[in-house]
């Protein structure tokens, strides 16, 4: 990783791929990750994680499903929100969006537990920049 300051607009000018989240720096054993999004990820749960998200750009959604039952939040631009450990979820972005996630290094996009993953997901964790 670079100690030079990160331009997140340039970052996500360097790829393409949707959910396929990429590294832009790492905070302790926490990676900062960048990703675009658009339409539905899939319904997953990271059993020993929180989920962090901040919305850069558009609107993102997060269907929920708690004991209390199912629930969707909508994030504008500018809004966090946190997953809790052990809460599946679904994001979703009917319009598109960028966001960034805080989560501990090696964490997979699609949770320990999840449906099927759509050929569009990239489970897989790449690089926003060279280091």
């Amino acid at each position: 990783m670079s100690n030079d300051p990160i331009l997140l607009g340039k970052a996500l000018t360097s790829f393409e791929a949707l959910w396929s989240p990429r590294i832009v720096t790492r905070v302790n054993d926490y990676d900062v990750r960048i990703a675009k999004v658009e339409g539905e990820h899939i319904w997953h749960v990271h059993d020993d994680t929180d989920e962090f998200f901040l919305v850069l750009d558009g609107e993102l959604h997060i269907s929920l499903r708690e004991p209390s039952g199912e629930r969707t939040v909508l994030l504008p631009q500018g809004a966090v929100f946190t997953v809790p450990r052990g809460t599946e979820h679904r994001p979703y972005a009917p319009s598109g969006a960028s966001i960034l996630m805080f989560e501990p290094s090696g964490t997979s996009t699609v949770g320990d537990r999840h449906d099927d993953v759509p050929d569009h997901v990239d489970a897989t964790i790449g690089h926003a920049l060279d280091s």
